[in-house]
């Protein structure tokens, strides 16, 4: 996975409220095997008409957002059905980062398990960014992981919240696994040690 250490990019904004699982990732792809390439499947039903056309009114659909990798979203991203697989939708596609007033439980725990960094901000914070970057397309956000602060278009930055262990697994670009593998030396030895006490 690729590290979120510092991003310093254009931000796109999803302004619904409750923008679910299903309207980030269709529930007709979760058959598909992790080998695809799940972006193109992202907001699919949103991005795209029956037709295979882009749909231009769709905010990734207008440039400059096509290139975002900071999303911007309302209230509850991500509520719905459990599916990894919309977390896995949003990377593939290239966004590292969500910045929300709140995520949905389930969903803010997929995105730390799959390299992409959730950030709670306050709705005070949260809203009237959405509403800069609408009218501002093009607005970039800079964010640092290491010092868990986000830095917005109009200069002011704020911090926010983050489990330690997440955020060392973020940092080294490993899931729990590979970051938990990785003090294997430690993890042998504390076994011996156990071992060899009875």
């Amino acid at each position: 996975m690729e590290s979120p250490t510092h991003l310093d990019a254009i931000a796109v904004p999803i302004v619904a409220i409750n923008c679910d699982t299903d309207q980030i990732l269709p529930a007709r792809f979760l058959q598909k095997p992790r080998s695809d390439d799940f972006g193109q499947f992202l907001f699919r039903a949103l991005r795209f008409g029956p037709d295979g056309a882009e749909r231009p009114d769709f905010v990734l659909n207008q440039a400059p957002f096509r290139t975002s990798r900071i999303v911007v979203a309302n209230h509850n991203f991500g509520c719905g059905s459990s599916r990894e697989h919309a977390v896995r939708a949003l990377y593939d596609y290239g966004i590292r980062a969500v910045i929300a007033p709140s995520f949905g439980d389930i969903s803010f725990i997929n995105c730390l398990k799959n390299g992409l960094l959730p950030i709670v901000l306050p709705e005070t914070v949260v809203l009237p960014l959405l509403e800069h970057l609408s009218v501002n397309a093009g607005s970039s956000i800079s964010i640092d992981l290491p010092a868990q602060t986000v830095s917005l278009p109009d200069g002011v930055s704020h911090g926010f919240e983050l489990e330690p262990f997440a955020k060392e697994c973020l940092l080294r670009g490993m899931d729990e696994i590979d970051c938990t593998l990785s003090h294997r030396d430690r993890i042998d030895a504390f076994e011996r040690d156990r071992v060899n006490g009875y």
